[in-house]
Parts: C-alpha cells; sequence; structure tokens
C-alpha cells in the first residue's frame, strides 16, 4: 500500500440509530456496534479510526466519514452495523489511502458500499486561490 504521508480515517458516527432501534429493544446504539466492528477491521488494515457523538445524518443512520489532509472525503450512510458493512467501509478507506487525491474509480469500490454514499467533500485550499473542482 502506498500510503500519503497523511494518514485516511474513518469517523463513525457512535450515536446513529437505525429507525427501528427502540422496537428492537437494543441497549447498543447501531452506531456503537458498526463502530466496534470498523475499528477491529481497520485496526489489522492500519487504516486510523475515531468515534463522534453525531455527524448530523441521523436520516441516514449508520453514518460514516471517511477523509485525509489535503484529499476529497466523503461521507457514507444508510448501513445496518454488520460485519459485512464495516468490512466495506474499510476496504473502500484502504483504497482512499492509497489514492493520492482520495479519489476511487467506481468500478473499483467494494459492492457494500455502492449506494451508500451521501457527500463529496473538498479538501480545504492550501493557499489563499480560490480552487475549482
Amino acid at each position: 500500500m502506498t500510503q500519503s504521508t497523511h494518514p485516511t480515517w474513518i469517523t463513525i458516527c457512535e450515536g446513529c440509530k437505525r429507525p427501528d432501534w427502540a422496537e428492537r429493544a437494543e441497549t447498543e446504539t447501531d452506531g456503537a456496534r458498526l463502530a466496534t466492528r470498523i475499528e477491529a477491521t481497520a485496526q489489522e488494515a492500519g487504516i486510523k479510526t475515531r468515534r463522534v457523538s453525531c455527524t448530523m445524518g441521523c436520516e441516514r443512520a449508520c453514518n460514516v466519514i471517511v477523509q485525509a489532509t489535503g484529499k476529497i472525503g466523503y461521507s457514507l450512510g444508510t448501513f445496518h452495523g454488520t460485519q459485512e458493512d464495516a468490512e466495506a467501509i474499510v476496504a473502500y478507506a484502504q483504497m482512499h489511502a492509497e489514492s493520492g487525491t482520495g479519489q476511487v474509480p467506481f468500478r473499483q469500490w467494494p459492492q457494500g458500499v455502492k449506494g451508500h454514499f451521501v457527500s463529496r467533500h473538498l479538501p480545504v485550499p492550501a493557499s489563499e486561490e480560490p480552487e475549482t473542482a
């Protein structure tokens, strides 16, 4: 893997609750369950993780953000919190880490992240000059 000097991070909303959370009588949030699974998978892959209490994407729980300094970042949501979700998210984060810009061609995306992208975040400009994308 050819990671840049800035690591790719997966930020995980541990407060996310899927719409049927109360009916399932869960004691752990769906986001916390997904976070635990992502953390274990990401550690093996060399991807950094952090938990936050909310990413304000409640209508699309469970939410994550894949980002690195100087690269395009992505918000993803509407996961179920499964191990398969965690593996797909981490696999995508590895591809993000290997990309110089953060962009990964669609044909390379793991099947488990397709249809889960919410938004793209352009990196903050390195200079005072406005950039176009």
